[in-house]
């Protein structure tokens, strides 16, 4: 089992800030967010081999989304370690562990790059974390320490410096979000290009190649989900957007935006993208 305590290491203090905040409305955000880009974890996870029996380590767990598929994906026999700086929403996570029946997940409230393991893992898989760490090709190589010989490494990470590649005259409301989407997360600090970095990362950790995809959630439908989804997105964001003078609340509109969204793709004929992100995933040698 994981040690329940961190090694008496200095602070990270120049990892990005995480732009999304750490209140109740993003718990539910990062919910639904499982909802919308889970299915491409899914795909991640069975394309890198994690498999029944596995004991796997999770980095960045939040409300426990990617944990819960884990351990269901490994079943009872297999162990999930789910680890996240933020230890008030890890409460969450157990609770919806214990409400799904599930006993292999193990949530551990720590930075995963300073804690101490009585065991190595057979995969380590992280979704949406790597962008806020200060140096991501360092933190990736050390979370690689905590994994055996012939082990799976699984990374799901934003792509944002393709995101304007989707913008169009027809779509302002679009274009204008996207914008402040990349203006927000630069002043944050957190790397725009980790999806493409991933390669990176996994060579300079001594992994062979990555196979890699590139996704994107994209709709168009009446009552596509993505709508409100990025509504919540912003609610998020909101904060810092007015801390960076990049957005008014009143600008952003935050109450109507998903139908206007809705509006937009109705008269405009082009459908709706979500942040792209890049899927990853490499063995360790033997």
């Amino acid at each position: 089992m994981a040690k329940d305590h961190a090694k008496n290491l200095p602070a990270l203090n120049s990892d990005a800030t995480y732009t999304l905040g750490r209140t109740s409305h993003e718990t539910t955000r990062l919910i639904e967010q499982s909802r919308i880009y889970g299915p491409s974890t899914e795909r991640l996870c069975k394309r890198a081999g994690i498999s029944e029996g596995m004991r796997v380590l999770e980095i960045g767990s939040g409300a426990g989304d990617v944990a819960l598929m884990l351990a269901k994906r490994i079943g009872p026999t297999g162990q999930v370690v789910g680890v996240d700086v933020n230890a008030d929403i890890l409460d969450t996570a157990r609770q919806r562990a214990a409400d799904a029946g599930l006993q292999n997940t193990e949530f551990i409230a720590g930075d995963a790059r300073n804690l101490d393991f009585s065991d190595k893992f057979d995969a380590v898989v992280g979704r949406f974390v790597l962008m806020y760490m200060a140096n991501p090709p360092e933190a990736f190589a050390n979370l690689m320490t905590h994994l055996k010989p012939g082990s799976i490494a699984a990374f799901q990470e934003p792509e944002y410096t393709l995101y304007p590649a989707v913008q169009h005259p027809d779509t302002p409301l679009m274009n204008q979000l996207i914008g402040w989407i990349l203006d927000v997360f630069a002043h944050s600090g957190a790397h725009l290009d980790m999806g493409i970095g991933l390669y990176r990362a996994f060579v300079e950790a001594g992994l062979p190649p990555p196979t890699m995809h590139l996704e994107s959630p994209i709709g168009a439908a009446k009552t596509w989900v993505g709508y409100r989804y990025m509504a919540t997105i912003f609610e998020s964001l909101l904060p810092l957007l007015e801390k960076y003078d990049l957005a008014t609340a009143e600008e952003v509109g935050v109450d109507t935006l998903a139908t206007r969204i809705r509006q937009e793709v109705n008269t405009s004929k082009r459908p709706f993208f979500l942040p792209l992100h890049v899927t990853a995933y490499s063995t360790l040698p033997a």
